[in-house]
């Protein structure tokens, strides 16, 4: 549903290149130790994410993984990683390690683990909302040589909203991925007097959607609201980037952000970067 002149195409091509440093979120990390985790600091987290749907941590040392899955447990059920092309990468059934070690790779099963960008995204946008993670949780093991680059890129659904039509949030809020159109969720939706969207950037692979709202049968507004959707979310001055330091953890709630990563470098001899994830539901 892309075409190679679209706004979003060139903005996001230019954003993610790697070659722009983002601001930091503007969001306090919190100094802890690595042997507090979790209840040491889960009253802080607790009241971050409820407040701003991020929690920053920048500990001692990473925590051991039975420790990081723990805090995963104060949040909610961690989901087990399942999916056979990331089971080499798992520890425990919960958490991944996202070790850039897998080049640039056009496979998206292999994504997680790659040098080139990752577009923006809410996670687990392909399932039933109660099959969708609710907090994203990252550990940074090690930041790797190119640390400047591989900035996990936050934008806030806030603004992206502020930046559709209220015609457009409408239009998005009768439409769904096609496979999700008896169970939902719509690719907008109103939660606690929040516009959430539940969407993912496909690039150039086919979305295939379907809209419950009475009007023409072309499709031609729903393209039209996706295009305006996809402008919004590569908006440069919309964007943070998450600059990974050993021991820092994020915490995203999957409702107040959109997340993706920017290019990673490919020079020979670099060490890779080395995240830990859990998500939770």
């Amino acid at each position: 549903m892309e075409d190679d002149a679209d706004s979003h195409v060139l903005a996001r091509a230019s954003l993610l290149n790697g070659e722009t440093v983002w601001p930091a979120p503007a969001h306090p990390a919190r100094s802890c130790q690595a042997a507090d985790l979790p209840d040491g600091i889960a009253e802080t987290v607790l009241a971050d994410l409820a407040r701003d749907g991020l929690a920053v941590l920048s500990l001692d040392e990473p925590a051991p993984v039975d420790r990081f899955r723990a805090l995963g447990e104060l949040l909610g059920t961690p989901m087990p990683e399942l999916a056979p092309a990331v089971l080499p990468y798992v520890e425990q059934g919960v958490v991944l390690n996202l070790l850039a070690d897998q080049g640039h790779t056009p496979d998206a099963d292999l994504a997680p683990f790659a040098k080139n960008f990752l577009s923006l995204h809410s996670e687990g946008s392909g399932r039933a909302v109660g099959q969708q993670p609710r907090h994203i949780v990252l550990m940074c093991v090690d930041p790797g040589d190119g640390a400047a680059q591989a900035q996990t890129v936050l934008v806030p659904m806030a603004a992206v909203a502020r930046r559709l039509t209220a015609a457009e949030i409408d239009l998005l809020t009768h439409t769904s991925y096609r496979h999700l159109a008896e169970t939902g969720p719509t690719i907008a939706r109103h939660v606690d007097g929040r516009v959430v969207f539940s969407f993912r950037d496909f690039m150039d692979d086919k979305l295939d959607w379907t809209c419950s709202a009475p009007g023409p049968d072309d499709g031609a507004d729903v393209t039209a609201a996706l295009r305006s959707l996809l402008a919004a979310m590569y908006t440069a001055a919309d964007m943070a980037g998450v600059h990974w330091t050993r021991g820092q953890i994020v915490v995203i709630e999957n409702t107040f952000f959109f997340h993706g990563r920017t290019a990673g470098s490919t020079a020979t001899g670099e060490r890779n970067r080395h995240l830990r994830r859990v998500r939770v539901v």
